[in-house]
């Protein structure tokens, strides 16, 4: 299933920044970024360190270590023939609109349309969701530390200065926040090796193996074996998400069109082996599973770390956990930034004119990097009166992008030899993979909408469904408004109105 190199009729050879004006934009954004740079983006924004850590409580109640580990395991699988599949249409049309821009060429304005608002509004959530995560674990540790108590709005201060943080770093360029990426990618193996290691080591008592890969577990007040285990597949999906990074950040990266789609396929596999590990030696390390799921922390796997290695050891390897957290909220802040700055450049957002502007020093999209942080704090801001909210944030996180990664993929089976492939192709095995890849996410869009817990309350709501209702609601009313000024360009080196501001030089 490996990639063509060789050219592709119809697509010679040739500098990206010539095929950007091909697909009809100027480019305005640095190309400083490499192909190991792109592939950094997306594992960061997958992080283990932020999804698995998170989600590990869920993990527990809902299936148990069974549940986790083999979960973790099909659902990588099944991801990895998403990515593939959107890897190779990510080729075709490298630009950092990415999936709305590849649904808009492929099926047209309004396919462009919803899936670019499933898009922004599911990588908004999840600055929210990734940030907050690690405001959570920021107060585990001071509590910790310093005795520190974690309010809602202690933890709610901790969110919004991680988010300033965020925001400062994505301004300083593209090439400071593809140093931080490298650095993200040695960070979460180390940690993963550190942690795993350390429970390994140091512990008195393991879990044996059949505890780890045969136990099942549930607390959710569901009685059918079958729908708990279907529902706790979503640690693993939850945490596969985010891998469009590479497309969005497609503009600033060398040999883009190669070099984006294997940043996708990369950053799965990697996180897969990774994740698989880092669940592994957690779960052999659990001392008492009980205490563990119902932990005065809040966080689970710190419980497993202070049960497993004393007070002092989990205090340095939860400071592990919250750095790699930390690189995958930038991360996240870039891809997002990028979205609102396309999104923008093409007419689909209030105010566009202001959101796709571009900084002539560092060539970052400035004002798109504080819509992105300062939607990102609204969208988090009911957490302050119900921990539910939070939930809900991650609903919308989920049930937003991953429909919109099966919708090119999709529009792209459909095409069928319309569709000009890239560079960077799977061949014979395109729509084989393809149909698995949009299979696996209705699948798993329908399993984003189901109740989790029973009996079903405002209190245990999976508000997945009403999320996906209102984008859907919200980006048809804005249909309306708006649809006489959105349009991708038509023409190459950029839209009638891309040349109309050029000679004003608003851009």
């Amino acid at each position: 299933m490996s990639p063509d190199p060789s050219p592709v009729p119809g697509l010679p050879q040739q500098d990206e920044e010539r095929r950007l004006r091909e697909l009809g934009y100027r480019p305005v954004l640095a190309r400083r970024m490499g192909g190991f740079g792109n592939f950094a983006i997306s594992f960061s924004v997958i992080s283990i360190l932020s999804g698995c850590m998170t989600l590990y409580g869920f993990g527990l109640n809902t299936g148990g270590p069974a549940v986790m580990l083999w979960g973790w395991a099909g659902v990588g699988l099944f991801v990895l023939c998403v990515g593939l599949a959107l890897a190779e249409v990510t080729s075709a049309y490298p630009t950092s609109g990415a999936l709305y821009y590849m649904a808009d060429r492929l099926g047209g304005r309004r396919w462009g349309w919803y899936t670019g608002w499933l898009n922004l509004l599911g990588l908004l959530g999840a600055i929210a969701g990734i940030d907050y995560g690690a405001a959570l674990f920021a107060g585990a540790f001071a509590d910790l530390q310093w005795g520190f108590v974690p309010t809602p709005g202690r933890t709610m201060l901790i969110f919004c200065a991680v988010l300033l943080l965020h925001a400062v770093l994505n301004l300083f360029g593209v090439r400071v926040v593809s140093l931080l990426n490298s650095v993200s990618v040695w960070w979460h193996l180390a940690g993963v090796a550190l942690i795993v290691g350390a429970l390994a080591i140091v512990p008195d008592h393991h879990r044996s193996p059949s505890f780890v890969f045969t136990t099942f577990v549930n607390d959710t007040g569901w009685s059918n074996p079958l729908y708990v285990a279907a529902i706790g597949l979503l640690l693993a999906q939850y945490t596969f998400s985010g891998y469009d990074a590479s497309a969005h950040l497609a503009e600033e990266t060398s040999r883009a069109s190669v070099s984006a789609a294997k940043g996708i396929v990369r950053a799965i596999w990697v996180s897969w082996l990774a994740g698989f590990v880092l669940l592994a030696g957690l779960t052999f390390a659990i001392q008492d599973y009980d205490a563990t799921r119902t932990t005065a922390t809040g966080v689970p796997p710190a419980q497993i770390l202070l049960d497993g290695l004393g007070t002092g050891g989990a205090r340095a390897l939860l400071l592990v956990v919250i750095v790699g957290q930390l690189f995958c909220g930038n991360a996240e802040v870039a891809a997002a930034s990028r979205m609102v700055f396309a999104f923008s450049r093409d007419g689909a957002l209030p105010g566009s004119r202001l959101w796709r502007g571009v900084s002539g020093r560092t060539q970052t999209p400035v004002a798109a990097v504080w819509l992105s942080v300062g939607a990102a704090a609204v969208l988090a801001l009911p957490s302050l009166c119900s921990a539910t909210a939070y939930d809900a944030v991650t609903a919308i996180n989920v049930i937003g992008i991953t429909p919109a990664y099966a919708i090119p993929v999709l529009l792209r089976l459909r095409a069928g030899d319309r569709f000009r492939r890239g560079p960077w192709h799977l061949g014979r095995w395109s729509r084989p993979v393809g149909w698995i890849a949009v299979a696996w996410v209705t699948c798993v869009t329908v399993l984003f909408c189901l109740p989790q817990s029973s009996p079903v309350t405002v209190g245990t709501m999976n508000y997945a469904a009403v999320a996906l209702g209102v984008v859907l609601l919200l980006a048809s009313v804005w249909w309306y408004v708006a649809r006489r000024s959105y349009g991708t360009p038509t023409a190459a080196y950029g839209s009638d109105r891309d040349q109309a501001e050029l000679a004003e030089g608003i851009i």
